[in-house]
């Protein structure tokens, strides 16, 4: 099952992001790996995170993972331009301080100097990388890479013509979009490269966490597509952010095409799913699976009576703002 390719870079996008929805519907046509999952995890908390709940007070974890990738970014870019690993770690390390100034949590493991030394240890753990950066067609290096192509498939319905005011048949295809952290040469093979922190020792009950998993077979496609060249897989790498020290693991996640066909294959029926909750105006719980990943963060919301649940959900969270994966970086 081969994708319509329709590839669009970041600086190729327009600066109005349209909706991922069709206008008027609560269908979404244009998909990534985080709204994908969450539909797959619980409709519920498809919902609310597509309407922009998001909890009163910051995340650690999230302002945390967001810092370690923006600098590791902010290092691969330096690297591709051919600044000295010296160099580049000083003006990595000087930029985090000056957007963490008000990022110093109390907490053991996520906090700033824990996240500094996070930075540096995966620096120097790394250097000189076997992995290299691709660099594509047009000289830029393959860091941040957005993408969006269509699926074969799409979407029916009917639609009034705002002209004639008269209803017409309307076809929507499907659309999977998103980001690649980067994308690496290893060993003459190509793969796409994604940084993790986990509290715990990745070992292999870590990386077995991602055969199968939703987000490494996207990434996979998608880059195969956005390359134009075989992609062998995933190239994880997972830093342990403990008290004292943090370590580092590099693990891999492979994709037969075979097993790509499928996971695209599947896609009919979740995104068919997903029409018929937006037609219902309903999207049910699934209560098995609250406690994973650690706890749903929307779970105690969950856990009230229907008639007082809006009422806790506004007393806890805030409207931030909407999920749109076709919102570039």
């Amino acid at each position: 099952m081969t994708p319509n390719l329709r590839v669009v870079h970041a600086e190729e996008v327009e600066p109005d992001i349209p909706s991922p929805f069709i206008p008027g519907t609560n269908i979404q046509f244009a998909w990534d790996s985080t709204s994908l999952d969450w539909l797959k995890r619980c409709p519920r908390l498809y919902q609310l995170n597509n309407e922009g709940w998001v909890p009163e007070e910051e995340s650690i974890h999230l302002r945390f993972g967001i810092e370690y990738h923006q600098s590791l970014h902010d290092y691969d870019i330096a690297k591709a331009a051919g600044i000295k690993h010296e160099d580049a770690i000083y003006d990595v390390i000087r930029e985090l301080i000056l957007r963490t100034d008000d990022f110093n949590p109390d907490h053991k493991q996520k906090n700033r100097y824990n996240l500094i030394r996070t930075v540096l240890g995966y620096l120097d753990k790394f250097n000189p990388d076997p992995a290299v950066t691709v660099i594509r067609s047009d000289g830029t290096p393959a860091v941040e890479v957005s993408f969006q192509f269509n699926l074969d498939f799409g979407i029916e319905i009917t639609q009034t013509n705002p002209k004639t005011g008269e209803d017409e048949p309307a076809y929507h295809p499907y659309v999977l979009c998103g980001h690649l952290d980067r994308i690496v040469e290893f060993n003459g093979d190509m793969y796409v490269m994604d940084r993790k922190t986990t509290s715990s020792t990745p070992g292999p009950f870590y990386f077995n966490q991602f055969e199968p998993n939703n987000q490494m077979s996207l990434y996979t496609i998608a880059s195969q597509i956005t390359m134009d060249s075989p992609v062998k897989g995933v190239i994880i790498d997972a830093a342990s952010v403990k008290v004292n020290e943090s370590d580092y693991v590099r693990g891999f996640t492979y994709r037969s095409q075979e097993q790509l066909d499928e996971w695209l294959k599947d896609l009919r029926y979740w995104f068919a799913k997903a029409e018929d909750y937006a037609a219902e105006g309903y999207w049910p719980m699934n209560d098995t699976a609250c406690d994973k990943y650690g706890g749903c963060k929307f779970r105690e919301i969950c856990s009230k009576s229907p008639q007082v649940r809006d009422s806790w959900l506004k007393a806890k969270f805030k409207k931030g703002e909407q999920w749109n994966p076709l919102k570039t970086r």
